[in-house]
């Protein structure tokens, strides 16, 4: 009897265009050849392959979708793509080349004075800089809005007082956007460069997932900055928001990446694992486990598709965002946590990559807006009712 091999149950590689195609596979080759190998040793160690950072600007990975400064101006689905294949090796990878990508380029280049893209964007597209993204705080994170770091004008400067939490490559970055409020209360962006008198970082050790990445804290006391670092072209929430867009598409696709390697490792160890005397993927229940992920696999590789031609389109919603982000890492993290019911005890060793995928999939589940707070976002558009505080 043949038997169906691969993700691509419905034939969704026939929908990509041959460029497509070819970005996905040069990514994937390179995750498997020189991030694959290495990944489990730092996990264990809670250190990131920071040596790997001017390989990901050779290959065109930051700022991949967007035009000019170096970039590769790729479209919205090859970009989703990237981030795919470099989740399918670890969270921690796509983390790094997400937050350089949407939440420090797309900001400079959407909001910032062509003195800030000149001087950032090149250099962060080659790798050769590093960004972070300021916006949580200790006690601020799905209400950003109730942000108490403050950016008051003092002569020919800015003064920054305040502490950014949970930031991903805070303490290898060279320059951070950060998210405070000025004198009038309103948000702002600043760009606050490494070395600054009063900016600080701590990284955040102990974590259990996650472990492959930077994660960090931003300190800032009597921090002064020029006033021509703060972003010209916007203002309030609406600035960080459009960033988190850029974040949670990227993170869409790469949940799917992560639901993959789960099910493709799951389903060679179900037919390898004999176990009352033929392979555990002739029984019933774990058939049923399987046909499940690769189902939910499936429906998420087509919303995120969908998706990214309706960006490439311009029409895309932030509330669609939100649906792929929250309905692909929900997936991705069941998948998850059937393969490793799957393997057994073999599933909770990192000689196997599942259990890795499953610690760090509670944190993607959670960060760029939680699963309920996506829900919420979705639920008042469809409603018109927001279930948000006082609104």
């Amino acid at each position: 009897m043949e038997k169906f091999r691969g993700v691509d149950y419905y034939g969704i590689e026939e929908l990509l265009t041959e460029e497509e195609r070819m970005v996905r596979d040069a990514i994937r080759d390179w995750v498997e050849a020189e991030f694959l190998p290495i990944v489990a040793e730092h996990h264990r160690e809670g250190t990131f392959p920071t040596h790997l950072i001017p390989k990901l600007g050779e290959l065109g990975i930051f700022g991949a979708n967007l035009k000019g400064y170096g970039c590769a101006g790729l479209n919205n689905v090859a970009y989703g793509l990237i981030m795919q294949e470099l989740e399918r090796g670890d969270s921690g990878l796509r983390s790094c080349a997400s937050v350089q990508s949407g939440l420090v380029m797309y900001p400079i280049y959407t909001y910032g004075s062509e003195a800030q893209k000149e001087r950032w964007l090149p250099a962060l597209q080659r790798g050769e800089a590093i960004g972070c993204f300021g916006l949580t705080e200790p006690d601020h994170g799905s209400d950003p809005g109730g942000m108490t770091t403050r950016a008051l004008k003092k002569g020919d400067s800015y003064v920054l007082n305040g502490t950014k939490l949970w930031i991903t490559n805070g303490s290898i970055a060279d320059v951070a956007v950060v998210w405070a409020k000025g004198d009038d209360g309103e948000i702002g962006g600043y760009l606050v460069d490494k070395g600054t008198p009063g900016f600080s970082t701590l990284d955040i050790h102990g974590k259990f997932s996650m472990r492959a990445s930077i994660t960090s804290e931003l300190s800032f006391q009597d921090c002064r900055i020029p006033l021509e670092n703060k972003f010209p072209n916007v203002t309030g929430l609406r600035g960080p928001l459009g960033c988190l867009s850029q974040a949670r598409y990227g993170i869409a696709w790469g949940a799917v990446g992560c639901a993959m390697a789960c099910y493709d490792w799951a389903l060679q160890y179900a037919q390898t694992r004999v176990q009352f005397g033929k392979p555990i993927a002739q029984f019933q229940l774990v058939q049923r486990k399987l046909v499940w992920m690769l189902t939910e696999i499936t429906k998420a590789q087509l919303l995120a598709l969908q998706l990214g031609r309706l960006r490439d389109q311009g029409t895309a919603r932030a509330q669609q965002i939100s649906m792929a982000k929250m309905n692909n890492v929900w997936m991705a993290l069941e998948t998850a946590r059937m393969a490793r019911d799957i393997m057994g005890a073999a599933g909770i060793v990192d000689e196997h990559p599942v259990i890795r995928h499953m610690l760090n999939l509670e944190t993607v589940f959670t960060y760029e807006g939680t699963h309920d707070i996506h829900t919420l976002i979705i639920g008042r558009d469809i409603t018109g009712l927001s279930a948000f505080g006082d609104e």
